[in-house]
């Protein structure tokens, strides 16, 4: 009867994730990944260009709709979908990295639902303000500001939105996996930055203005 030493079984391949010796370093950044810093940096300049002008004319309108008008229950009510947005976003990334094509669907497509949801509630907000309080773009220098920053930063979520979608499509198409994700990380690092600037904005227009 042969020994279990002279017929031993061979052991499980674990891929090193710490410790001494095994540590494995970052790779490089990539022109993709410089790409899309320099962009996100343009874009933070831009954004805090709109903000800055916001507070600069808040509260100097003589007639019209004031801050007080805007509804914060609603927003409140958005601004947790497009939060809690950014944590399935991380988890459609960290599912499709560990190979699960299923998950990762699904994680994605709650994105895509609730940055939609969040659009909605924004489409919603400006029907109430326009037709119920008559605050236009054109109505004050509120009206104007408010608009233009907002109004920005729905465009972005939008873009945000057709982007996750084209991405949806050639994951399932099976035309992005986990050997080229750099498409998926890269909309993600944009939802993310989206979503750090709407904290910004909700906190300037929704709180400190009223």
């Amino acid at each position: 009867m042969a020994s279990a030493a002279s017929n031993p079984v061979p052991p499980l391949a674990v891929p090193a994730v710490g410790g001494h010796g095994h540590s494995q370093a970052s790779p490089p950044l990539t022109p993709a990944h410089w790409g899309m810093i320099s962009f996100l940096l343009s874009e933070v300049a831009f954004f805090s260009t709109l903000i800055v002008t916001y507070i600069t004319f808040v509260g100097r309108s003589d007639v019209g709709p004031t801050p007080a008008v805007l509804s914060l229950p609603l927003v409140i009510g958005t601004t947790i979908c497009l939060l809690s947005s950014s944590a399935t976003i991380h988890m459609a990334d960290k599912s499709l990295r560990l190979g699960g094509g299923s998950t990762f669907v699904s994680w994605w497509s709650a994105t895509i639902v609730l940055g939609a949801a969040f659009l909605l509630g924004t489409a919603y907000e400006w029907s109430q303000l326009i037709f119920r309080e008559h605050l236009t773009i054109s109505r004050n220098m509120f009206g104007t500001t408010y608009y233009t920053l907002v109004g920005f930063h729905a465009l972005h979520v939008t873009m945000g939105v057709v982007a996750m979608l084209i991405v949806l499509a050639l994951v399932l198409r099976r035309k992005l996996t986990t050997s080229n994700p750099i498409a998926i990380e890269m909309v993600s690092w944009y939802w993310h930055f989206v979503d750090g600037v709407w904290i910004v904005v909700f906190t300037v227009v929704y709180i400190w203005s009223r």
